[in-house]
């Protein structure tokens, strides 16, 4: 009777704040075979568990290093013991499971935040435990399962993602967003097939989406399939031809062909859209460069030397074209080392030593 009278104590004490107490009365019920099986018993540890959490006291945060969890665990485990059922209409009632799903939440929302996805994971996947259980008191929260799926994604647990984007999908959550989700993260376990099925199949759940289109390019892009990207790349540009994205990606591929002259075109189409961005004038830059360097090859082949001389000359001005871009890209992009390999190489051929 003294032990369980501990629980009750512990149980006061968690109301009252005094943490510390509370797990000393409570670490002694848990070790007396009198209490230590008993149902209230574990469900004073879930209370604990869940007042650490929420408690600022660093001195208290050290009693558990997983108090959700622990306190997920313990009130299972006084259901379990409590075969009169007692404990679970508790629980129901006093919306126990409630208060800890929101906890969870917090707690996951936090994870991701810091970059911890696998533990941001584990926080979602109890959350919907919880949410799907009997013990849960209202409505299912439906953007718990796309937490879940992006904290997958995230920790590169592809399969689980897939699964939650897949409960996503067909609660109608967010619209078309969860089936690009669940593209993604078939192109990352390199099931191109499926992801581009997928894709290939949405125009007719969403008629009229461009998104699609922009996925389809994106897919096609990684997974080396440059001739049906350009294919679609394409059809983008007529239905938006003030988009610069699309002329980047598009010259990109053509520089990564070595077909320079469409890519020059391309990516200086970009730039004429969006002078801004980095990635554009290096582009621009970079293609400029590698169709120097061409004709620098070419040109060795040339025996004449007024012609070989004529070739080099034509070289160098198409190296000065690239100059203001890499300069530019560099100025957007402070320290860039990409950028400045590219501007080291440019000012010594360009016999421009100061710089």
């Amino acid at each position: 009777f003294a032990q369980k009278g501990k629980v009750t104590s512990a149980l006061t004490l968690i109301e009252q704040g005094t943490l510390d107490k509370a797990k000393e009365a409570l670490d002694q019920a848990m070790t007396d075979p009198k209490s230590m099986n008993w149902f209230n018993t574990y469900f004073a540890k879930g209370k604990l568990c869940q007042a650490v959490f929420k408690s600022d006291n660093p001195k208290f945060k050290e009693f558990y290093t997983d108090p959700l969890g622990e306190a997920y665990s313990a009130y299972e485990k006084a259901m379990e013991l409590d075969t009169k059922g007692t404990t679970k209409k508790k629980i129901i009632t006093g919306m126990v499971y409630n208060s800890l799903a929101l906890d969870l939440y917090s707690q996951g929302g936090t994870q991701f935040e810091a970059k911890d996805f696998a533990g941001a994971l584990k926080s979602f996947e109890t959350q919907i435990k919880i949410t799907e259980s009997d013990k849960y008191v209202g409505l299912t929260d439906t953007g718990m399962y796309y937490n879940a799926g992006l904290a997958a994604m995230n920790a590169g647990k592809h399969p689980e993602a897939i699964k939650y984007f897949e409960k996503c999908a067909e609660m109608g959550y967010l619209g078309i967003t969860p089936y690009f989700q669940i593209s993604q993260s078939y192109l990352e376990t390199g099931d191109t097939l499926k992801a581009e099925a997928l894709l290939k199949s949405l125009p007719d759940k969403f008629p009229g989406d461009k998104n699609v289109t922009l996925q389809l390019i994106d897919l096609y892009i990684k997974a080396g399939k440059n001739d049906e990207a350009l294919k679609n790349l394409a059809l983008a540009k007529a239905d938006d031809p003030e988009n610069y994205s699309l002329y980047f990606a598009e010259g990109i591929i053509y520089l990564n062909q070595n077909k320079f002259e469409e890519a020059i075109t391309d990516l200086t189409k970009s730039v004429e859209l969006k002078p801004d961005l980095y990635d554009s004038q290096y582009g621009l830059g970079a293609a400029y460069i590698n169709k120097a360097s061409d004709m620098f090859v070419k040109a060795n082949d040339i025996m004449d030397v007024n012609k070989y001389n004529a070739a080099i000359e034509e070289a160098m001005a198409v190296f000065g074209k690239a100059l203001p871009f890499m300069e530019k890209a560099n100025e957007l992009k402070a320290n860039d080392v990409f950028a400045m390999r590219s501007l080291k190489e440019l000012y010594y051929r360009l016999k421009m030593t100061d710089k």
